[in-house]
Protein backbone atom coordinates (compact mmCIF):
# COMPACT_ATOMS: atom_id res chain seq x y z
CA UNK A 1 0.00 0.00 0.00
CA UNK A 2 1.40 3.71 -0.95
CA UNK A 3 1.93 6.10 1.18
CA UNK A 4 -1.04 8.21 -0.39
CA UNK A 5 -3.53 5.68 0.42
CA UNK A 6 -2.36 4.99 3.89
CA UNK A 7 -3.86 7.09 6.81
CA UNK A 8 -1.94 8.52 9.42
CA UNK A 9 -4.78 8.41 11.71
CA UNK A 10 -8.26 5.99 11.54
CA UNK A 11 -10.21 9.12 11.68
CA UNK A 12 -9.68 12.62 9.74
CA UNK A 13 -10.08 15.57 12.28
CA UNK A 14 -13.06 17.57 11.46
CA UNK A 15 -13.00 20.24 9.02
CA UNK A 16 -10.11 18.58 7.24
CA UNK A 17 -10.19 16.41 3.60
CA UNK A 18 -8.26 13.61 3.75
CA UNK A 19 -5.02 12.93 1.38
CA UNK A 20 -6.86 10.26 -0.45
CA UNK A 21 -9.74 12.69 -1.67
CA UNK A 22 -7.36 15.52 -2.43
CA UNK A 23 -5.45 12.97 -4.98
CA UNK A 24 -8.75 12.60 -6.53
CA UNK A 25 -10.00 15.86 -7.02
CA UNK A 26 -6.28 16.97 -8.44
CA UNK A 27 -6.56 13.81 -10.62
CA UNK A 28 -10.18 14.22 -11.69
CA UNK A 29 -8.84 18.40 -12.32
CA UNK A 30 -5.72 17.21 -14.17
CA UNK A 31 -7.49 14.82 -16.68
CA UNK A 32 -9.78 17.88 -17.50
CA UNK A 33 -7.08 20.28 -17.49
CA UNK A 34 -5.83 17.68 -20.12
CA UNK A 35 -8.03 17.73 -22.48
CA UNK A 36 -8.96 21.50 -22.12
CA UNK A 37 -5.40 22.39 -22.54
CA UNK A 38 -5.32 20.18 -25.88
CA UNK A 39 -9.02 21.73 -26.84
CA UNK A 40 -7.09 25.50 -26.30
CA UNK A 41 -3.69 24.90 -27.49
CA UNK A 42 -3.80 22.88 -30.62
CA UNK A 43 -7.84 23.38 -31.88
CA UNK A 44 -8.21 27.64 -31.03
CA UNK A 45 -4.55 28.50 -31.29
CA UNK A 46 -2.63 26.11 -33.36
CA UNK A 47 -6.15 25.69 -35.87
CA UNK A 48 -7.10 29.45 -36.06
CA UNK A 49 -3.74 31.63 -35.88
CA UNK A 50 -1.25 32.19 -38.37
CA UNK A 51 1.53 33.06 -37.84
CA UNK A 52 2.76 36.10 -40.39
CA UNK A 53 -0.83 35.87 -41.98
CA UNK A 54 -3.13 38.69 -40.05
CA UNK A 55 -5.24 38.16 -42.57
CA UNK A 56 -6.41 34.65 -42.59
CA UNK A 57 -6.10 34.97 -39.28
CA UNK A 58 -8.95 37.26 -38.80
CA UNK A 59 -10.78 35.27 -41.09
CA UNK A 60 -10.26 32.29 -39.32
CA UNK A 61 -11.25 34.09 -35.75
CA UNK A 62 -14.26 35.72 -37.55
CA UNK A 63 -15.53 32.59 -38.66
CA UNK A 64 -15.18 30.41 -35.69
CA UNK A 65 -15.48 33.29 -32.89
CA UNK A 66 -17.44 30.41 -30.94
CA UNK A 67 -14.91 28.16 -30.65
CA UNK A 68 -12.61 31.11 -29.93
CA UNK A 69 -14.71 32.41 -26.73
CA UNK A 70 -14.67 28.52 -25.73
CA UNK A 71 -11.08 28.61 -25.91
CA UNK A 72 -11.12 31.68 -23.72
CA UNK A 73 -12.84 29.81 -20.84
CA UNK A 74 -10.83 26.52 -21.45
CA UNK A 75 -8.12 28.59 -20.91
CA UNK A 76 -9.60 30.00 -17.21
CA UNK A 77 -10.44 26.88 -15.08
CA UNK A 78 -9.28 24.41 -13.13
CA UNK A 79 -5.69 25.03 -11.81
CA UNK A 80 -6.41 27.03 -8.64
CA UNK A 81 -8.18 23.74 -7.58
CA UNK A 82 -5.28 21.89 -8.50
CA UNK A 83 -2.75 24.06 -6.75
CA UNK A 84 -4.74 23.57 -3.33
CA UNK A 85 -5.46 19.83 -3.92
CA UNK A 86 -2.05 19.07 -4.47
CA UNK A 87 -0.96 21.09 -1.22
CA UNK A 88 -3.20 18.78 0.64
CA UNK A 89 -1.54 15.55 -0.79
CA UNK A 90 1.96 16.75 -0.85
CA UNK A 91 2.01 19.02 2.64
CA UNK A 92 3.34 15.49 4.89
CA UNK A 93 5.90 15.33 2.36
CA UNK A 94 7.70 18.60 3.12
CA UNK A 95 5.13 21.42 4.13
CA UNK A 96 7.75 23.83 2.62
CA UNK A 97 8.22 22.67 -0.55
CA UNK A 98 4.97 21.72 -0.67
CA UNK A 99 3.25 24.91 0.03
CA UNK A 100 6.20 26.36 -2.42
CA UNK A 101 4.66 24.47 -5.27
CA UNK A 102 1.47 25.49 -4.83
CA UNK A 103 1.90 29.03 -5.15
CA UNK A 104 4.31 28.91 -8.14
CA UNK A 105 1.51 26.77 -9.46
CA UNK A 106 -0.67 30.17 -8.50
CA UNK A 107 1.67 32.47 -9.88
CA UNK A 108 1.49 30.76 -12.77
CA UNK A 109 -2.63 30.82 -12.73
CA UNK A 110 -2.10 34.54 -12.66
CA UNK A 111 0.17 35.43 -15.39
CA UNK A 112 -2.03 33.21 -17.71
CA UNK A 113 -5.03 35.08 -16.58
CA UNK A 114 -3.42 38.83 -17.11
CA UNK A 115 -2.62 36.80 -20.56
CA UNK A 116 -6.06 36.16 -21.13
CA UNK A 117 -6.90 40.20 -21.12
CA UNK A 118 -5.60 39.91 -24.62
CA UNK A 119 -7.59 37.43 -25.77
CA UNK A 120 -11.12 39.80 -24.65
CA UNK A 121 -9.28 42.73 -26.77
CA UNK A 122 -9.41 40.36 -29.73
CA UNK A 123 -12.82 40.18 -29.62
CA UNK A 124 -13.42 43.26 -29.03
CA UNK A 125 -11.46 44.05 -32.09
CA UNK A 126 -13.29 41.80 -34.18
CA UNK A 127 -16.90 41.89 -33.15
CA UNK A 128 -17.64 45.85 -31.99
CA UNK A 129 -18.85 47.57 -34.96
CA UNK A 130 -17.64 50.72 -34.01
CA UNK A 131 -13.84 49.56 -33.56
CA UNK A 132 -14.22 47.90 -36.89
CA UNK A 133 -15.85 51.52 -38.57
CA UNK A 134 -12.69 53.27 -36.88
CA UNK A 135 -9.76 51.40 -37.53
CA UNK A 136 -10.30 49.88 -41.16
CA UNK A 137 -9.18 46.23 -41.50
CA UNK A 138 -5.60 46.43 -42.31
CA UNK A 139 -5.16 48.30 -38.76
CA UNK A 140 -7.63 45.51 -37.32
CA UNK A 141 -5.27 42.67 -38.54
CA UNK A 142 -2.45 44.38 -36.88
CA UNK A 143 -4.11 45.08 -33.65
CA UNK A 144 -5.23 41.21 -33.75
CA UNK A 145 -1.42 40.37 -34.14
CA UNK A 146 -0.16 42.34 -31.73
CA UNK A 147 -2.76 41.40 -29.00
CA UNK A 148 -2.26 37.59 -30.20
CA UNK A 149 1.39 38.36 -29.64
CA UNK A 150 1.44 39.84 -25.84
CA UNK A 151 -0.45 36.30 -24.79
CA UNK A 152 1.94 34.15 -26.27
CA UNK A 153 4.34 36.48 -24.52
CA UNK A 154 2.76 37.05 -20.94
CA UNK A 155 1.60 33.34 -21.00
CA UNK A 156 5.56 32.64 -21.78
CA UNK A 157 6.87 33.96 -18.36
CA UNK A 158 3.83 32.28 -16.50
CA UNK A 159 5.05 28.77 -18.32
CA UNK A 160 8.63 29.78 -16.41
CA UNK A 161 6.88 29.92 -13.12
CA UNK A 162 4.65 26.65 -13.92
CA UNK A 163 8.46 25.01 -14.93
CA UNK A 164 9.38 25.71 -11.55
CA UNK A 165 5.75 24.25 -10.04
CA UNK A 166 6.50 21.08 -11.87
CA UNK A 167 10.01 20.12 -10.66
CA UNK A 168 8.78 20.92 -7.41
CA UNK A 169 6.22 18.71 -7.73
CA UNK A 170 8.51 15.82 -9.24
CA UNK A 171 10.80 16.23 -6.25
CA UNK A 172 8.21 16.07 -3.51
CA UNK A 173 6.42 12.77 -5.30
CA UNK A 174 9.77 10.69 -5.61
CA UNK A 175 10.73 12.22 -1.93
CA UNK A 176 7.11 11.26 -0.57
CA UNK A 177 7.17 7.60 -3.07
CA UNK A 178 3.75 8.42 -4.03
CA UNK A 179 4.34 7.50 -7.92
CA UNK A 180 6.55 5.64 -9.59
CA UNK A 181 10.43 7.40 -9.95
CA UNK A 182 10.22 7.81 -13.01
CA UNK A 183 7.27 9.90 -13.34
CA UNK A 184 8.34 12.28 -10.95
CA UNK A 185 11.92 11.94 -13.21
CA UNK A 186 9.41 13.04 -15.81
CA UNK A 187 7.70 16.03 -14.06
CA UNK A 188 11.15 17.31 -13.39
CA UNK A 189 12.44 17.20 -16.92
CA UNK A 190 9.32 18.97 -18.09
CA UNK A 191 9.66 21.48 -15.65
CA UNK A 192 13.09 22.45 -17.28
CA UNK A 193 12.25 22.46 -20.39
CA UNK A 194 9.35 25.21 -19.81
CA UNK A 195 12.19 27.06 -18.05
CA UNK A 196 14.77 26.81 -20.50
CA UNK A 197 12.41 27.18 -23.01
CA UNK A 198 11.47 30.54 -22.13
CA UNK A 199 14.89 32.00 -21.35
CA UNK A 200 15.65 30.28 -25.14
CA UNK A 201 12.71 32.83 -26.64
CA UNK A 202 14.48 35.42 -24.33
CA UNK A 203 18.28 34.83 -25.65
CA UNK A 204 18.48 33.23 -28.91
CA UNK A 205 18.62 35.77 -31.98
CA UNK A 206 16.87 33.17 -34.10
CA UNK A 207 14.87 30.94 -31.95
CA UNK A 208 12.88 30.14 -35.09
CA UNK A 209 15.71 27.61 -35.91
CA UNK A 210 15.40 25.56 -32.94
CA UNK A 211 11.49 26.09 -32.08
CA UNK A 212 10.72 22.44 -33.45
CA UNK A 213 13.50 21.19 -31.16
CA UNK A 214 12.18 23.00 -28.21
CA UNK A 215 8.61 22.30 -29.02
CA UNK A 216 9.47 18.67 -28.59
CA UNK A 217 11.66 18.71 -25.72
CA UNK A 218 8.51 20.70 -23.74
CA UNK A 219 5.95 18.63 -25.52
CA UNK A 220 6.53 15.05 -24.84
CA UNK A 221 7.45 14.55 -20.78
CA UNK A 222 4.93 17.30 -20.09
CA UNK A 223 2.17 15.61 -22.07
CA UNK A 224 3.57 11.98 -20.82
CA UNK A 225 4.00 12.99 -17.08
CA UNK A 226 1.17 15.78 -16.93
CA UNK A 227 -1.63 12.83 -17.98
CA UNK A 228 -0.05 9.85 -16.57
CA UNK A 229 0.09 11.67 -13.13
CA UNK A 230 -3.40 12.71 -13.64
CA UNK A 231 -4.65 9.27 -14.38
Amino acid sequence: MSALTTPRTSHSAPGVISRRAAARIAGVGYVLLFGLAIFANFMVLEGLVVDGDATTTVANLTASMGMFRLGLVAFLIIDVVIAWALFVVLREVHRDLALLAAWSRLVYTVFLGVALVYFFQVIALLTDAGIGAAMGPDAIGAQVMLALGSFDAAWLVGLTVFGVHLVLLGVLLIRGQLVPRVLGVLLIVAGVAYVADTLAHALLPDYAAVANAFLVAVALPSMIGEGWLGL
